[in-house]
């Protein structure tokens, strides 16, 4: 696949994971995808397995992507996440394979308050 063609492939899963559309979401990714959370220690192999992982979360989600960056096999997505109305900033790193998401890592972190000690750095353009 053309760089262009993963891009709209992305652009199409985060619209269907901000939409609820499990269905549409998880057609990005191979039958035998990984799924890892480093920060839980989670590793989930299969797409039927991480669409019900993602299916069987009680929370309200919404996705608001930042932006995608990357080329041929290797994809980053910056998003926040948000769960029950609270933020989370999020990483996913997607690699792909003959068009579709062989193996996917997600990082997350929390908001926090400025340092005060850089706030004369800060753009605020």
């Amino acid at each position: 696949m053309e760089d262009r063609e993963l891009r709209v492939a992305l652009e199409q899963h985060w619209a269907a994971s901000d939409a609820g559309d499990f269905e549409l979401e998880h057609e990005i990714y191979q039958e035998n995808a990984l799924l890892e959370y480093p920060q839980s220690g989670e590793r989930i192999r299969g797409r039927g397995k991480i669409q019900e992982s993602r299916c069987v979360q009680p929370n309200k989600k919404r996705f608001s992507v930042r932006r995608i960056i990357g080329s041929g096999s290797l994809w980053v997505t910056e998003f926040i996440l948000t769960y029950d109305g609270v933020p989370s900033y999020a990483v996913s790193i997607m690699e792909f394979a003959n068009g579709l998401v062989e193996r996917e890592t997600q990082y997350f972190a929390g908001p926090f308050d400025p340092s005060e000690s850089r706030a004369h750095l800060i753009d605020h353009s």
